[in-house]
């Protein structure tokens, strides 16, 4: 894994012994309190006395997700593991992991003043919108703005930055506002991530979404900078399936190494855990959930190959069977060279951009701007990015549509799943493939 994650290209340390935290000794811990997650047996709520277990450990309780079984914990207490992992109440107990919003692989503020400060951009300049709705065709179908039939509006939750609600593409589709961001009450953007995502699926104005009439809301979990913890992303995922959203989209993510080489791929660290459970929590509420793939260019089939020199498994995270995994395709419909792949792991693809044809990610050189995803930025502006997190928000939007063409609560999740899936474009070949999985989205063809 040393050797194959190249620098820059995550917002954290990339070996293997910093994905998941470094290691510090007894006086280091002693000193400042860690944070953990503790998972219970108990899938939907938290067991009796867990509170006395966890106190006698050391263990002070600082976000409690009793609907997951679990809870964060703090503790400065060196044995904190070992103590808690002696309840038979417990499953499962490790280090609180940091997510990152999922880096765009490339970023910049477009030139919109070419092209005039009043003019039309998805005409001119959004490739990736048109590709998936076929110049709009989608649009003229029952549902296909996101207006739904039943007139009740189609939510899609944006776990991440926060959304620029003043943003004039984006304000009239603007639902609310949450943060789970310590110190940060508003879920105003403060980053450009989670407004560039939230365009991509309901931006209707110079640009436009997959859904120019869906809804959106923001569901902040990043600060201006930096990560949040597992904890912070899964209380967002659950509150988002607590207040009825649809589709919720997840441009985020890392990768959890179990370093143990004696470890069982099911013994599964407890972020993995409450993740899973999070997801799942959201399913059975008959939400549809969204994730990227990540953008290194890594076949992610197997977690003991992404490891590579590093001993144990290394798994994307978060990565569940229940998620739609996405990959990012380029304007020919080609994988996008950054974009993480595998049997198993993709279930579709969706345009993210990248830099053209002619361009070669090894000299970096025959760049071409226009390839990228142009979309809302904060402050009224545009601008281009790249990645599997420009790509999952139209999976995410699609999906949307989807849901509005039927009805809100009319299809289930596993549904929505097929629709997207089974009216997908084979792009590489007949079949499902590790690079697109089903295909590249079509929305003219999931509503027609």
């Amino acid at each position: 894994m040393k050797k194959k994650f190249a620098a820059g290209t995550l917002a954290v340390a990339l070996s293997a012994a910093t994905l998941l935290g470094t290691t510090v000794s007894a006086e280091e811990t002693l000193a400042s309190k860690e944070d953990y997650i503790v998972v219970f047996k108990t899938q939907n709520s938290l067991p009796a006395g867990y509170e006395n277990v966890l106190a006698k450990a050391g263990g002070e309780v600082t976000t409690k997700l009793a609907k997951l079984g679990a809870v964060e914990v703090a503790s400065s207490n060196p044995n904190f593991l070992a103590q808690v992992k002696k309840s038979s109440d417990v499953l499962d107990v490790d280090v609180q992991r940091i997510i990152f919003p999922e880096a765009p692989a490339l970023s910049t503020e477009a030139a919109t003043d070419s092209v005039g400060e009043n003019a039309d951009l998805y005409n001119s300049l959004q490739w990736d919108i048109k590709q998936v709705t076929n110049d709009g065709a989608s649009w003229e179908l029952p549902g296909g703005t996101g207006k739904s039939v039943d007139g009740k509006d189609i939510v899609v939750a944006v776990v991440d930055t926060g959304i620029d609600y003043n943003h004039p593409d984006l304000k009239d589709n603007y639902a609310y506002g949450k943060s789970f961001v310590p110190g940060y009450p508003d879920a105003m953007d403060e980053n450009s991530h989670g407004t560039h995502v939230a365009g991509a699926i309901a931006a209707n104005g110079r640009t436009m979404g997959v859904g120019p009439d869906l809804k959106v809301a923001a569901y902040r979990v990043f600060g201006p900078t930096g990560g949040a913890t597992t904890a912070s992303i899964a209380d967002a995922l659950k509150t988002a399936a607590d207040d009825n959203v649809d589709v919720v989209n997840m441009s985020l993510g890392g990768y959890d190494w179990l370093q143990d080489p004696e470890q069982q791929t099911a013994d599964i660290a407890a972020d993995m855990r409450l993740f899973n459970r999070a997801i799942q929590y959201a399913i059975q509420q008959g939400v549809t959930v969204v994730g990227s793939s990540g953008n290194n260019a890594l076949d992610i089939t197997s977690p003991g190959t992404i490891s590579g020199d590093d001993l144990g498994a290394t798994h994307r995270s978060p990565s569940s069977q229940g998620l739609i995994r996405v990959s990012a395709g380029g304007a020919n419909k080609n994988l996008a060279y950054y974009s993480n792949y595998g049997v198993g792991k993709i279930d579709v693809m969706a345009p993210g951009g990248d830099l053209g044809p002619n361009y070669d990610p090894v000299t970096k050189t025959g760049r071409d701007n226009s390839y990228l995803a142009l979309a809302t930025i904060p402050g009224g502006k545009y601008g281009y990015k790249a990645g599997t997190s420009m790509a999952a928000p139209k999976v995410a939007g699609l999906a949307g549509v989807i849901i509005a063409q039927h009805g809100k609560d009319t299809l289930n999740p596993a549904q929505v799943k097929h629709l997207i899936q089974s009216s997908s474009e084979d792009v590489f070949k007949t079949g499902y493939d590790k690079y697109a999985g089903f295909g590249l989205i079509d929305a003219e063809e999931a509503l027609d």
